[in-house]
């Protein structure tokens, strides 16, 4: 099945990482037919979509696909070229709907996880031909943040999914092993922790530490990424001359950072000043700034 020949996409799973990706694939000419075992979801799911659509009203290249909203997961997924599916973490839950897809989902069709915490062998256990399988975590929200992470056992579907997201203006990335977390939440943590030794250790306040990382390192690493933005530190010698002669200062501040732990005390400190932070704006207004913004970067 040709990746250019995709026309019809199934997502089960239809809370907010399937409502975004929904409209990405609807933004991109993509038909989409959806199925959610709760019925207040399904019920809402239209709606959630034309409201991230309007954050892609850019993408007017295409003539927009639809979306309906099936009783069943066969019926949604019956007639599909591509399946993404994002149901809850559970990787029993996720092994019993995959074996589905086997019996209920074309030959041809490409069947992707979005799973964030679960690898690929936790999800794919029951399934018969589990190279048919494969993880694709995107970031939230995937209809704006266009990394998505690869994991599958079949160079031939790796391929052409990866080739899929490109054609929607996304950016695959390999994982070559499998590891919970995967590649971008594990840097996400990494940086997390020491956020919160900083905090917890009343180096800085929850609002400044945001500051510090929109303003420095979140500009560096958007524009350069970490190795690369290393590479450049070095100067006219690169990588190679910042390793020689900065690597020993990089080791002693590793040796540095902090272990906190969540106790009682640093959630209710790092939840107080948060709160305070955003005064009176609802998670919906900061979840519009943060769109607009994230909108504003990309174009």
């Amino acid at each position: 099945m040709d990746e250019q020949r995709i026309k019809t996409v199934a997502i089960v799973g239809g809370g907010l990482i399937g409502e975004s990706w929904a409209a990405l694939f609807v933004a991109n000419g993509l038909d989409v037919r959806v199925y959610d075992p709760s019925p207040e979801i399904r019920a809402r799911f239209q709606n959630g979509v034309a409201a991230k659509l309007a954050d892609l009203s850019h993408l007017s290249e295409h003539e927009r696909g639809g979306v309906e909203v099936v009783e069943n997961q066969e019926l949604a997924v019956q007639s599909a070229d591509f399946i993404q599916e994002n149901a809850p973490e559970r990787s029993e839950l996720k092994q019993s709907i995959f074996a589905a897809f086997e019996e209920q989902a074309p030959a041809h069709a490409v069947m992707a996880s979005s799973t964030s915490s679960l690898v690929w062998s936790d999800f794919t256990a029951a399934m018969k031909n589990p190279e048919r399988a494969i993880v694709a975590h995107p970031f939230n929200p995937p209809h704006l943040l266009p990394l998505v992470e690869i994991y599958g056992i079949d160079e031939g579907i790796v391929g052409r999914a990866c080739r899929y997201y490109e054609g929607l203006g996304h950016t695959p990335v390999r994982i070559r092993k499998e590891v919970p977390g995967h590649i971008a939440n594990r840097l996400s943590s990494a940086l997390f922790q020491e956020a919160v030794h900083i905090v917890a250790e009343g180096i800085a306040d929850v609002e400044d530490v945001d500051k510090a990382l929109k303003a420095g390192p979140g500009l560096r690493w958007a524009a350069a990424g970490v190795f690369l933005g290393y590479h450049l530190g070095g100067g006219e010698g690169g990588i190679r001359h910042y390793l020689g002669h900065l690597g020993p200062s990089q080791q002693a501040r590793w040796a540095s950072l902090g272990r906190p732990e969540l106790s009682n005390d640093v959630c209710e400190k790092i939840s107080s000043e948060v709160e305070a932070m955003v005064g009176s704006s609802s998670i919906g207004d900061l979840e519009a700034v943060r769109n607009a913004r994230l909108l504003e970067i990309r174009q």
